[in-house]
Order: structure tokens, then sequence, then C-alpha cells
């Protein structure tokens, strides 16, 4: 059974850092995209990043390109999502997702994400 467990978020000043964790189990991701999505009260559900699981090839939305940077660490079965410069609108409950290949038309539509973690909180204050 495959699962995903978040850490790392908390509440940060704007212009501060935080590191998102995301630990994978359950079955070999090799041919995965992992993804990071996050959600702010009343909004929908917005993609941020993704990463291929096996080439390390990225995808960020342009709201945080630049600020944020996901990456993997293989051995580790974790993926991260490092972020920089954040600002109040950054606000969200961050999700990490898992689908079962990179196909780049899709990597930014949730529901094409087969699994999901159970979200974490980040707040930033102005």
């Amino acid at each position: 059974q495959v699962q995903l467990v978040e850490s790392g978020g908390g509440l940060v000043q704007a212009g501060g850092s935080l590191r998102l964790s995301c630990a994978a189990s359950g079955r070999t991701f090799s041919s995965y995209a992992m993804g990071w999505f996050r959600q702010a009260p009343g909004k929908e559900r917005e993609f941020v990043a993704a990463i291929r699981w096996s080439s390390g090839s990225t995808l960020h939305a342009g709201s945080v390109k630049g600020r944020f940077t996901i990456s993997r660490d293989m051995p580790k079965n974790t993926v991260y999502l490092q972020m920089n410069s954040l600002k109040p609108e950054d606000t969200a409950v961050y999700y990490c997702a898992a689908r079962p290949n990179w196909e780049l038309l899709q990597l930014t539509i949730s529901r094409t994400y087969d699994y999901w973690g159970q979200g974490t909180q980040v707040t930033v204050s102005s």
C-alpha cells in the first residue's frame, strides 16, 4: 500500500524559508512522477512542482519558479520542496502526490495523481 507522509510545514515570516519533505513507501517509484500541490482556504488545489523520479527532471509553476525547488533523494525515497522568499500568498496546505508516469500535459492536473499525502500547513505571516 502506497503511503506518502509530508512533514516540515509551519509558521514563517515573509521572506523566510521552509523545506517540506514527503516520505514515500509501499512500492517502487522508478517510473513515477511526484508532485507538490497546495490549497488555500476557499481556493482550488493548485499545482506547485513535479519531479520525474528516475531522471530528476522537474517542472515548476510560474508563481513559484525561482523561489521553490523540488528535488528527490532516491535512497531515502523522499521528495523535498525547498521554499525560499516566502510570501503571505504562499499560505496553504501543501500536499505531496504521486502519479504513475511523466506526462508533461498532465503533471499540473491534480485528478491525474493516484496517491496523496495528508497535507502539511504552511503559514506565511506578513
